[in-house]
């Protein structure tokens, strides 16, 4: 697999997702709450979400176990989508506990865990770094 124009971008908003996540989450903790950071990083965030699970729809990958191209980490799409709606919804019902709860458990899961196997040497960036730019691999 190479670098094409769309792996960048999907690999761009998902990298800014990973850095923006954490600002929008800390944002809104602790006794010096700051609402508008907050809001405007979580627009941020989600919109590299969004970026990311839509691009990803047109990667494939037919070296891995797949269907159609398809592989297990394309069932992150639906999963994003469906908590970016049920935050969403949470939050128009000021439901913040869903909310937080949503947003936090899709940052750790779409972000730190599913980013953690894109680093794997038999994906793209995990053979990029292990192997070409460390030399280890």
């Amino acid at each position: 697999m190479q670098l094409t124009p769309l792996i960048a971008v999907h690999m761009t908003a998902a990298i800014g997702a990973v850095i923006l996540g954490p600002f929008a989450l800390w944002a809104r903790m602790g006794s010096m709450q700051r609402p508008w950071l907050h809001r405007a990083m979580g627009y941020a965030y989600v919109t590299f979400m969004l970026l990311a699970a839509f691009t990803s729809l047109f990667i494939r990958d037919f070296q891995l176990p797949n269907l159609h191209g398809f592989t297990w980490i394309h069932l992150l799409v639906p999963v994003t989508l469906t908590s970016l709606w049920v935050a969403f919804r949470a939050i128009a019902r000021k439901d913040f506990v869903t909310h937080r709860i949503t947003m936090q458990s899709l940052y750790v899961g779409a972000c730190l865990i599913a980013g953690g196997f894109t680093l794997l040497p038999s994906r793209y960036l995990g053979n990029l770094i292990w192997h070409e730019w460390l030399g280890w691999l």
